[in-house]
């Protein structure tokens, strides 16, 4: 590991780093603008900032597999623009998706990286072993990587990376669609290996409480770093700003969320527990009149967390600069603060019947039960949240849930519609976001639009409204004959959603909707998404993303194909209260859930 430069000299160098890229009209777009940038050697990095941030494409000038158009960049003291080679023995990268090759084994896609790195065969024996204990993948090693979980795979991954030993590890993005408890092990893996080792770690992450663990955090935006320092530096910028509200009475923590975030000094507002948490914008003293009052009523302030500077310092940055998106990155942020109508008076239930409703739910795969005997009702106009680690059973629910998949044995009724009888009938009262990009790659946004409106057989001037309804209210206007598949992901989220909804649905079934998206990103979709619950729209969603789930109205936590645990956010937070611990988070009762589920499993393991 010693390599004999100083300790002093920084493991990475960057400055006055430039990229542009051809922008298909002829001139340039600028991905990166002056970036100035380093990294010490044994400290832990976060790059953190919305879609199309530079974050990639700065990792990728980093690893030599790009050069910049101007600008200087050094890794372990070499010039990777002259020699982008010269520091790879030295460095591994993870990029997103793990980078593993699905139709070979565990053990395979493990020597294939040794190979590619030149490990000897001595080492290999000393190292394969520390990996599999580090990963617990020693069981695995004859199964493909494309049968492995989510939490596998990211396992699996940064076992390749770390078959050379490196000096530097480069993660994009590591924990994007894995669940809680994956995240959270793979946090102690890093974690142990950076005070073990001296391991110097760069990651850019779309979850901000990652960046927590860090010792330095490098906030992007449009090719350009906004703010950098320590988590509690970055923190500090929301300072003096940072409010828990209390809820009024008959009013949601998700509905207060949404009328705060119209409000012009709002920075940020999310749901926590019964209370909503506030953020004021830079300039915006706590004692600034808020919609007409003061501070509301109760507001206390609390101790800023990173995501809140983050937040006070993006708001910042889009109130300087043009809200026009230009179709690089992600085409998420198309206005500083989103005018999204004001939720609309309930509307008249006739019926106190749940407009989902399962009851006995089995789905066997041969011999595997991967949905044991599952029981929940849903009401009309609630977000219902679908929660569980990954190979939980909860996809498999949530399939048949839509009319995708057929059970083996139960009653599940939505819409009204027997699901054993009337699958495709059921089909034209929902709405389905998938988790992977679904939508006709080939064709225009305008000619996908065209298309599921015939699909759904919408005609005449129905249709014309509502082809008419989502390119506006999606912001599609300037992408209509843009082909799908080349539009940025954030638009193409924005496409998903529009086509699901063109038919009105009863319910809206949303798959992991924001998985990897920015935190900005996030609020603007669930301001949606709230909105339509309050004019009755039913939304189904599974998420990995335990801040997300605050804005569910009931949830249940399922492992090993059962329900394991269900209620409101509150009830769901008991879970985990304990004498030192009387706040939990959502997040803090999935873990203890699924570790009380383990331990319950290995006891029974061990009897037999």
């Amino acid at each position: 590991m010693d390599s004999g430069r100083s300790v002093s000299e920084p493991i990475i160098a960057c400055r006055d780093v430039h990229k542009t890229f051809p922008d298909g009209r002829g001139g340039t777009t600028a991905a990166l603008a002056g970036i100035s940038l380093e990294v010490r050697r044994g400290l832990m990095v976060a790059l953190v900032g919305p879609d199309g941030a530079g974050k990639t494409t700065l990792i990728r000038l980093i690893m030599g597999l790009m050069a910049p158009t101007s600008g200087k960049i050094e890794v372990l003291g070499h010039n990777i623009i002259q020699h982008p080679h010269a520091a790879e023995s030295h460095v591994s990268y993870m990029p997103q998706k793990f980078g593993l090759y699905e139709d070979l084994t565990v053990q395979e896609n493990l020597d294939l990286y040794a190979d590619l790195h030149s490990v000897p065969a001595a080492d290999r024996r000393t190292r394969y072993p520390e990996l599999f204990a580090m990963t617990n993948l020693g069981r695995f090693t004859g199964r493909e990587a494309g049968r492995l979980s989510g939490g596998m795979k990211q396992k699996l991954g940064l076992a390749c990376a770390l078959v050379q030993s490196p000096e530097l590890l480069i993660l994009d993005e590591p924990t994007v669609g894995v669940d809680p408890v994956s995240r959270r092990e793979l946090w102690a893996i890093l974690l142990g290996l950076v005070k073990t080792r001296s391991l110097t770690l760069l990651i850019s992450t779309p979850y901000l409480e990652e960046a927590e663990f860090c010792n330095h955090a490098v906030v992007m935006y449009r090719g350009s770093i906004l703010a950098q320092g320590s988590p509690g530096d970055v923190a500090n910028y929301a300072r003096g700003r940072t409010f828990q509200v209390r809820t009024p009475p008959g009013l949601k923590p998700r509905q207060m969320v949404a009328s705060l975030l119209r409000i012009s000094s709002t920075a940020d507002a999310v749901p926590n527990g019964e209370e909503v948490r506030l953020v004021l914008k830079a300039g915006t003293e706590g004692d600034e009149q808020i919609s007409g009052d003061k501070t509301p009523s109760g507001a206390r302030e609390v101790e800023p967390h990173l995501a809140d500077g983050f937040m006070v310092v993006l708001r910042r940055a889009l109130a300087s600069t043009v809200p026009a998106v230009e179709l690089v990155g992600d085409g998420d942020i198309s206005k500083a603060n989103p005018d999204i109508a004001p939720p609309l008076p309930p509307a008249a239930n006739h019926s106190d019947k749940p407009v989902v409703a399962v009851r006995d739910l089995v789905r066997r795969f041969g011999d595997f039960v991967a949905v044991d005997h599952v029981n929940f009702e849903i009401r009309r106009g609630e977000i219902f949240g679908l929660l569980g680690p990954n190979g939980a059973g909860k996809s498999t629910t949530f399939r048949m849930l839509c009319g995708l998949l057929p059970l083996s044995s139960g009653t599940l009724r939505v819409a009204g519609y027997d699901l054993r009888h009337a699958r495709a009938s059921a089909r034209q009262a929902v709405g389905y976001v998938a988790q992977k990009f679904s939508l006709y790659g080939q064709l225009t946004v305008e000619e996908n639009l065209a298309f599921f409106a015939s699909a759904y057989g919408l005609r005449g001037s129905r249709r014309k409204r509502r082809l008419g309804w989502a390119v506006e209210e999606f912001e599609l206007s300037r992408v209509l004959p843009n082909k799908t598949g080349e539009i940025p992901d954030g638009f193409k989220r924005r496409l998903a959603m529009a086509c699901a909804l063109l038919h009105e649905p009863q319910i809206l079934f949303l798959d992991e909707p924001t998985s990897g998206v920015d935190p900005l990103a996030r609020r603007e979709f669930w301001q949606r998404i709230t909105a339509m619950a309050d004019q009755q729209v039913t939304v189904v969603v599974t998420t990995h993303f335990m801040e997300e789930a605050e804005y569910c109205d009931r949830m249940v936590i399922m492992m090993n194909g059962r329900v394991l645990a269900g209620g409101t956010p509150a009830e769901i937070r008991k879970i985990a209260a304990t004498p030192d611990r009387k706040e939990p988070t959502i997040e803090d009762a999935f873990i203890q859930v699924v570790m009380d589920e383990q331990k319950a499993a290995a006891k029974a393991r061990g009897a037999a």
